[in-house]
């Protein structure tokens, strides 16, 4: 993970604030499913077990994190590229 990356334009986003564990990673899995390999998704994290388990279950799926961020709130932003 580089914060370098951060603002790398994403071709979709996907919101699931309020959503928790297991939900989370299941919806960024599911969203990632819709999109063509290389695209970037940007998702809005705002439970701090996700903002672990989402990085680290996308990456096993073997999609790229570019970069997961904090913000206050907290809300986290975490961009992925679709492997």
């Amino acid at each position: 993970m580089t914060d370098s990356v951060a603002d790398v334009a994403a071709d979709q986003q996907l919101d699931i604030r309020g959503v928790t564990c297991p939900i989370t990673f299941v919806k960024s899995k599911l969203k990632l499913e819709t999109m063509a390999s290389g695209q970037v998704l940007r998702i809005l994290i705002d439970y701090r077990p996700s903002a672990v388990n989402v990085p680290r279950s996308l990456a096993n799926e073997g999609h790229a994190i570019l970069s997961l961020t904090e913000e206050p709130g907290p809300v986290w932003t975490l961009v992925v590229r679709k492997g």
